[in-house]
């Protein structure tokens, strides 16, 4: 599991203060056998919900030199946790 984003306790504040029900602080994810862990889970997901919503939400500030390798990276984290939800049941 990766080292939270230091944005992660301020994401996390504000969705709960919109009202969102955080479900999972990581989200577990897996796909063809390979486990990943999403920032948070909520319903909208981080994994949080709200209502009839969920959203799943990975926190990146790019604060390293690098931020176009940071970018790819992220992107590369994104299709890998796309790929995992569409096998969630819920």
């Amino acid at each position: 599991m990766s080292a939270k984003d230091a944005y992660h306790r301020a994401v996390r504040e504000a969705l709960e203060k919109e009202q969102w029900r955080i479900t999972h602080d990581p989200l577990y994810l897996a796909v063809g056998g390979v486990e990943m862990y999403a920032d948070l889970g909520a319903e909208p997901l981080i994994a949080a919900e709200k209502e009839d919503q969920k959203i799943a939400i990975e926190v990146k500030s790019f604060l390293s030199p690098s931020t176009i390798s940071e970018f790819h990276a992220a992107v590369g984290q994104f299709m890998n946790y796309r790929r995992a939800l569409l096998d969630v049941p819920y």
